[in-house]
């Protein structure tokens, strides 16, 4: 099967509606293991070949969804479980608006999300476990995060400033009235 097919089928089961299908809502049987893969740098496989489509990726970053440690695609009447190396989206651009302590960071995924770095889309910081570098991650969605681009985090560092939180001092960047430590000096 083709992941033109594939995709057919997948956008025939789900129902026409403004914005993203509520996927949470969904609870249909699991079908199995599909061979679909999104790699760390965002790029979506099916058995081995990269999809190239845009508007396919796409689609099936709409019916994405995270049940404790495992992804799947999900329809109302199907549910398929992929592979996610690392975070099913990559912040691949950001726009700064205003500055200080009153700037707005909008953040733009590589399907064309786009999301205000806030309460509701926080940034975390960790530690990349086989290089040591940090490793920065926003909440995309749901419980779905994506990974910040290297570029866009160099653009968070050049916009940072010391902040002290609980007795340490942090640098990390304001947005949307809010806080997002990057790291300590």
């Amino acid at each position: 099967m083709t992941v033109s097919d594939k995709a057919g089928d997948l956008l025939a089961q789900i129902p026409k509606s403004q914005g993203l299908p509520p996927v949470h809502l969904w609870n249909p049987d699991f079908c199995g293991d599909i061979d679909m893969r999104i790699a760390r740098d965002g790029t979506w496989y099916y058995m081995g070949t990269p999809i190239t489509r845009p508007a396919m990726v796409r689609l099936f970053s709409t019916i994405i969804r995270r049940d404790g440690e495992q992804y799947f695609l999900v329809t109302p009447v199907e549910k398929v479980g992929i592979r996610v190396d690392d975070a099913p989206f990559v912040i691949t651009r950001m726009e700064v608006e205003g500055q200080g302590q009153t700037q707005c960071l909008r953040l733009f995924t590589q399907v064309d999300d786009e999301l205000l770095l806030d309460a509701e889309h926080p940034l975390r910081v960790s530690e990349h476990p086989h290089t040591g570098e940090p490793a920065p991650y926003v909440r995309v969605r749901s419980n779905l995060d994506g990974l910040v681009h290297r570029n866009v985090f160099y653009q968070m560092v050049d916009l940072s400033e010391p902040q002290e939180l609980d007795g340490e001092v942090w640098f990390g960047v304001w947005s949307a009235g809010q806080f997002f430590a990057l790291g300590r000096p």
